[in-house]
């Protein structure tokens, strides 16, 4: 079995060879064989695989013999099994829902990567047809604001930039900070000074992932919020995440975690008087274990014991609590409040 390297280096010479064969009407196969640094029995195996791959080369006799492209072929070195045909179709189409303001562009780049596909990878590319439909509408970022926060993060430059902070974002944590709200008697705030880190995407959001420089910690950031300010700041050392394992730590985060740990800061366990099937479908990353015909126990997560409490209580049943007693505070806490809701009555609802 060929090895990833071998595979690669084929790609690789596949490309270069497509390429070079676009570069001039007639290539002899002693020609192609010196400038790819292989045999001429490689070359016709290639030549083959172009071939195969729909791209229409022909061999041409003569004292040397060699290949073109078949006229009109002015084609790029695009070079694409059906796998890959079918990943960029799949996703220049979800680009229309990532919040990067990219749905007209990606739709004119599909067209354009079409049009110079071989017909059965463009046959392929076709089928692939789909209507993404999200949760929620995510808040769009302009390509120059993610085009600006990823060149700072590859640069490895100081970024600065104002940050506009408004609604709360719902189930995730955003840099504390006042709204940047100009008035005669008031002097907006300074810009935030961060190490650009990462440039993720969550949930169809764009965060940025920095170290905050005058707060001294990591935070992340919605990139529609940013407006950048150039020109970037000098150049920094990258530092590792804590625990070195990007996708954990930025999941702790977004659950409240400070010892970059992928867990939620409260985790209690409770015995409901429901089926295994019914809890399970609305557990999320909670773990369920079957107890019986109708009961089971759940162990799950959140950002405070109230709040694991009222998501515990969401479903309808009895509620035995197992641990920590800090969960059984937290329902009695609960129960507090919600007898007094139901002992007042608004003066609307009385009407």
């Amino acid at each position: 079995m060929r090895s990833m390297t071998e595979r690669n280096r084929t790609s690789t010479r596949l490309l270069t060879l497509l390429s070079l064969l676009q570069a001039r009407r007639d290539w002899p196969g002693a020609t192609l064989a010196d400038r790819l640094e292989v045999t001429p029995r490689t070359v016709r195996r290639d030549i083959d695989r172009l071939r195969q791959l729909g791209y229409p080369v022909q061999a041409f006799k003569g004292p040397d013999g060699g290949y073109r492209l078949e006229a009109g072929s002015q084609l790029p070195p695009l070079l694409f099994d059906d796998e890959q045909a079918v990943a960029m179709a799949v996703g220049l189409q979800l680009a229309a829902t990532g919040g990067a303001g990219l749905g007209e562009a990606a739709s004119r780049a599909l067209t354009t990567v079409r049009q110079v596909m071989p017909a059965r990878l463009r046959h392929r590319v076709d089928s692939v047809q789909f209507t993404p439909v999200a949760s929620h509408r995510a808040p769009e970022v302009t390509p120059s604001v993610l085009a600006a926060l990823s060149s700072a993060v590859r640069a490895h430059e100081v970024l600065r930039f104002d940050y506009r902070k408004d609604e709360a974002a719902a189930g995730a944590p955003v840099a504390a900070g006042p709204t940047p709200v100009i008035t005669p008697n008031r002097i907006p705030p300074p810009p935030r000074r961060v190490e650009p880190h990462h440039l993720i995407t969550r949930n169809g959001r764009w965060y940025l992932l920095a170290w905050d420089l005058d707060r001294g910690d990591w935070r992340t950031y919605r990139a529609d919020r940013i407006t950048p300010r150039l020109p970037t700041g000098p150049r920094f050392a990258p530092r590792d995440v804590p625990g070195g394992e990007l996708a954990t730590f930025v999941n702790g985060l977004f659950k409240g975690s400070t010892d970059g740990s992928d867990a939620w800061p409260c985790t209690g366990t409770v015995e409901l008087a429901l089926p295994t099937s019914q809890v399970t479908p609305y557990a999320y990353d909670g773990i369920v274990e079957d107890l019986g015909p109708e009961r089971c126990r759940l162990t799950l997560g959140a950002w405070s014991w109230i709040g694991l409490a009222a998501a515990i209580a969401r479903y309808d049943a009895d509620i035995l609590v197992v641990g920590p007693p800090a969960l059984a505070d937290a329902f009695r806490t609960l129960a507090h409040r919600f007898t007094a809701a139901a002992a007042t009555t608004s003066p609307r609802s009385a009407r």
